[in-house]
């Protein structure tokens, strides 16, 4: 892995995705995650660990439009693991990760639901 910002912060890993996700940098992407990560996405299934979401970012990275930075809603905060959550700008669900310190400090994403929608009733 080449040289990149880490997230000092837990709320640093949403700029970042947008960031790199707009730059179409799917390793950069990955190393937002760690190893053993779980990813919903795509919508109904996982995708398991850095490297399988390192690849599925490669594959529909350059067919996505530019993403927009959404401000986070408060994050939660418990010892070394904390919750964070932004509304999408178009108000449909919701997006959530839980991210863990790691030993340098820095935060990793290890459950990112990034996109949810309630059932129609």
């Amino acid at each position: 892995m080449s040289e990149r910002e880490k997230a000092l912060q837990p709320e640093d890993l949403t700029r970042l995705f947008v960031e790199r996700a707009n730059a179409k940098d799917a390793e950069g992407l990955a190393w937002l995650y760690e190893e053993d990560a779980v990813m919903a996405y795509p919508p109904g299934s996982q995708t398991v660990g850095r490297a399988a979401i390192q690849k599925f970012w490669a594959e529909v990275l350059p067919r996505m439009p530019r993403f927009e930075p959404e401000s986070p809603l408060p994050t939660l905060i418990s010892g070394d693991l904390a919750l964070t959550s932004t509304p999408p700008k178009d108000g449909a669900g919701a997006r959530a990760q839980v991210v863990r310190r790691q030993p340098d400090g820095s935060w990793l994403r290890v459950l990112d639901q990034p996109e949810f929608t309630r059932p129609a009733s």
